[in-house]
């Protein structure tokens, strides 16, 4: 009789938790539908060698086009409010970069990228890549057709893959990049505090100006870096007033978006060392893939680096890539290269993110100039 009456009590506080767990249930369902019609977004953060990725892995607009090149003129026509809500303040940085996954266009392909930052929508990103390809594997948003290989779709091109993983990390991605060439050298311009300079203009899935050491430029290590961003931002304006630069292929690619400060490197053993300026404000923390990958076209074609030579590049914080000629070739009648770009990233978080311009003024962000 105890046992009975026990049980009985058990059984009624049993179904009272399962009747307020099932009220619970429908709050919450009804929570969800309603925080599914605002503008939210699943992202997954992590850093390459010290610069920020953040994955946009749920809530990405469909995009039109028949490769990521039409594809990121769609978005940049429609739904650059995305970017500048997700990478400018207060729910970004200055530094902010991201990247929106896709299904390949050609089924041989693993996966499909467009990246944004704060500067806008690019042809291509090598940190980028390198987190999102490391973010991607860890959460299992990609599946290789061949393991330890990716053919990775980009607005720039044809980007092939290859990683280190150990259990569920990826230790290190190195991309093989687009080809890269050397556009322009000696072009002068007069940059406010430093005077007269030249600079080369090379591309590495974006056009980089690179300022080497010279007369009125003794290098990086000399300035904060405030200085060199403020510099950048004027001599950027500059360049693209005084000088025209079109992809051959792809004319959507076009203008200088990139400034590239070189130095003396901290570690000896480094071949080289810079401090890459983006967006309005930014300077690249990691190495900058595709601004390694412009600085090799350049060395390459000045006779100062050759087809298998390793070179290692260091950012503004010393942390490094580690850069390789994998193939000598050409482009519109240039000497052009595939360097490959080997670094490694790490995840640090996980979040939704909504915009919601109801009632939220900041909604598609701001920056502070």
């Amino acid at each position: 009789m105890i046992f009975i009456i026990r049980y009985s009590v058990f059984s009624f506080l049993f179904s009272l938790f399962a009747f307020r767990f099932s009220l619970f249930a429908l709050s919450y369902s009804l929570f969800a539908i309603s925080y599914s019609l605002m503008n939210s977004f699943f992202c997954i953060d992590a850093h390459t060698c010290g610069n920020p990725v953040r994955l946009v892995a749920g809530g990405g607009p469909q995009l039109e086009g028949k490769d990521m090149s039409e594809k990121r003129q769609h978005f940049l026509a429609e739904y650059d409010w995305i970017r500048k809500g997700l990478m400018f303040e207060p729910r970004g940085h200055d530094m902010m970069s991201g990247s929106i996954l896709y299904p390949p266009h050609d089924p041989k392909n693993d996966v499909a990228v467009l990246f944004i930052e704060t500067s806008g929508c690019l042809p291509m990103c090598g940190h980028g890549t390198i987190g999102t390809i490391t973010i991607a594997l860890e959460h299992g948003l990609i599946n290789p057709k061949v393991p330890g290989k990716i053919r990775m779709e980009a607005p720039a091109g044809l980007v092939e893959i290859s990683y280190q993983q150990e259990g569920k990390k990826v230790k290190s991605v190195r991309l093989t990049n687009v080809k890269s060439f050397l556009a322009a050298e000696k072009l002068p311009v007069e940059c406010p505090g430093l005077g007269p300079i030249t600079v080369d203009v090379a591309y590495g899935g974006n056009y980089y100006a690179i300022v080497d050491v010279q007369p009125n430029f003794p290098g990086l290590e000399h300035y904060p870096a405030e200085q060199l961003v403020a510099w950048a931002r004027e001599l950027r304006k500059r360049i693209n007033a005084l000088y025209t630069f079109v992809h051959p292929d792809d004319p959507t690619i076009n203008g200088c978006s990139h400034i590239q400060w070189t130095g003396k490197t901290i570690d000896p053993t480094s071949t080289a060392r810079n401090a890459v300026f983006y967006g309005d404000k930014a300077i690249d923390r990691s190495p900058c893939g595709t601004g390694t990958s412009a600085r090799m076209a350049q060395w390459y074609t000045q006779g100062k680096l050759q087809a298998g030579d390793e070179f290692v590049h260091e950012s503004i914080i010393g942390s490094k890539f580690i850069g390789r000629i994998e193939e000598e070739t050409t482009l519109a009648g240039k000497p052009a290269i595939r360097p490959s770009i080997e670094g490694w990233a790490r995840v640090y978080g996980l979040n939704t993110i909504t915009i919601d311009p109801e009632d939220d003024p900041y909604a598609y962000g701001f920056q502070v100039i």
